[in-house]
């Protein structure tokens, strides 16, 4: 059950969470859906920030929620009641904090191509920390920030060239990459240089964030011990020391059974005794230490339900048959699956089935090939249309990911607690997609020649 949020239940094959049946939930508020355990999601969020206060002291700084993995009004109001800060990486995310009166200096702006606009907005509304991400943005956020008459604290995102043991699209911490400044070629103090020639800059730490859905503390110590030699070598070049060292997230979650996750304590005491250690061996003060923990608070607290449409079974060259079972979502709700090639489990949700199952691949109604739920799972044989489907763990990235492929609508998402639900996001209907169409005057432009003269 581990995989499933903490309230679910499991009574003659009907699934609860939150004390709300999922077959109620998908008749009241229709299917696809996104189920959110309310008491999950909300003790998770604590957990985080405890652990972070338990193993680090005064040491300890925030836990920030990552809001990229899921964010609504709602979200941030109940991440706002719990402590934590609120990671946010596009003026949008940012919108919705405002939105929710977030507290702005429990803040920090991410994104490796902020632009002007974003950069100025999160200053107009005090954000505490902005981490920058290349040498480009040093000068654009201290230019903004003078001009408004402001000094902005920041933190450099720092590669330190660790390989996470995880998916090659979600490892961010290795050479190759868009994010951060090397430490390896120089690049990390070249930034540190740049940074402190702005009195409109408050240069307050590092920051680095090695990857996500990874199961042990090795890459997260390997890390914190590069990032804490810059700033000893800080200490020895300015004679003072940074105060704040932000060590990111990452930190996985299980999706089927097999995965075992580490926990917030066993991860942060390693963490804590290796920060402890290589800080008396550099001769500086431990930092006040932050973390980024977003699938691992919201990724366990949600669950997607489908409506199966139509079945179909498909032989295949080896003389082997494999049952297609479609349902009413797909790549449209989920995407990892294609992106990652991830791997999710299922239930049958509404009702019993003593039926043999059979080697079965969960698909979307997309018209693409890859538009797969889950590859090879064993269903029971006698699945039907109307039969419906829960995944778990789909709280990270499947609404936040979600689009509008095949001009789909996007599902809603329901948080459940104590045997009540109730719609956070609403389900998308044709006409907001139609909201979007207009239709206006054509706007004369200027157009240049080969020549370079104006046509």
């Amino acid at each position: 059950m581990k995989i499933w949020p903490q309230t679910t239940t499991r009574v003659d094959g009907v699934i609860s969470v939150g004390g709300c049946s999922l077959a109620e939930i998908a008749r009241h508020f229709g299917t696809p859906i996104f189920v959110l355990d309310e008491l999950d999601f909300k003790t998770r969020a604590s957990t985080w920030q405890e652990s972070l206060n338990r193993n680090f002291g005064e040491n300890s700084g925030l836990a920030y929620y990552a809001a990229k993995a899921f964010i609504s009004k709602e979200i941030a109001g109940w991440i706002a009641q719990a402590g934590l800060g609120l990671d946010v990486c596009t003026g949008g995310e940012l919108a919705v904090a405002k939105a929710a009166e977030f507290p702005a200096e429990r803040i920090e702006l991410h994104g490796n191509n902020k632009s002007e606009s974003e950069i100025s907005d999160a200053i107009d509304y005090r954000v505490g920390t902005i981490v920058i991400d290349s040498l480009q943005e040093i000068e654009r956020v201290a230019r903004i920030a003078h001009n408004k008459g402001v000094v902005q604290k920041v933190l450099l995102r720092l590669t330190p060239g660790v390989e996470a043991h995880t998916h090659e699209a979600i490892s961010t911490a290795h050479e190759d990459v868009k994010f951060g400044f090397s430490i390896a070629s120089g690049a990390a103090w070249d930034a540190v240089l740049a940074t402190v020639k702005h009195e409109s800059l408050k240069l307050a730490g590092f920051h680095a964030h090695i990857g996500s859905q990874i199961f042990a503390a090795d890459a997260f110590v390997t890390s914190a011990g590069r990032l804490i030699e810059v700033m000893a070598r800080y200490k020895k070049e300015f004679g003072v020391e940074l105060p704040e060292l932000d060590l990111g997230g990452g930190y996985g979650i299980a999706y089927v059974e097999g995965d075992d996750p580490i926990s917030a304590d066993v991860a942060l005491s390693k963490l804590a005794a290796a920060v402890n250690q290589e800080c008396e061996r550099n001769e500086i003060n431990v930092p006040k230490i932050s973390i980024e923990p977003g699938r691992a608070i919201v990724g366990p607290s949600m669950v997607t339900v489908y409506e199966v449409g139509t079945t179909k079974e498909v032989t295949l060259e080896d003389g082997s048959t494999r049952w297609y079972v479609s349902v009413d979502g797909g790549m449209s709700d989920n995407m990892r699956t294609a992106l990652y090639d991830a791997e999710y489990s299922v239930w049958l949700t509404n009702r019993v089935s003593d039926s043999k199952t059979r080697a079965s691949r969960i698909v979307g109604k997309h018209c693409e090939t890859g538009d797969i739920v889950i590859k090879d799972v064993q269903l029971p044989s006698d699945i039907v249309p109307g039969d419906l489907l829960a995944t778990p763990a789909t709280g990270a990235y499947g609404r936040s990911m979600a689009s509008n492929y095949n001009h789909m609508t996007r599902p809603p998402v329901v948080a459940v607690v104590n045997g009540t639900a109730r719609t956070i996001i609403r389900r998308e209907t044709h006409q907001d997609l139609l909201a979007l169409e207009v239709k206006e005057a054509p706007v004369s432009l200027t157009t240049i020649t080969k020549s370079g003269d104006q046509a």
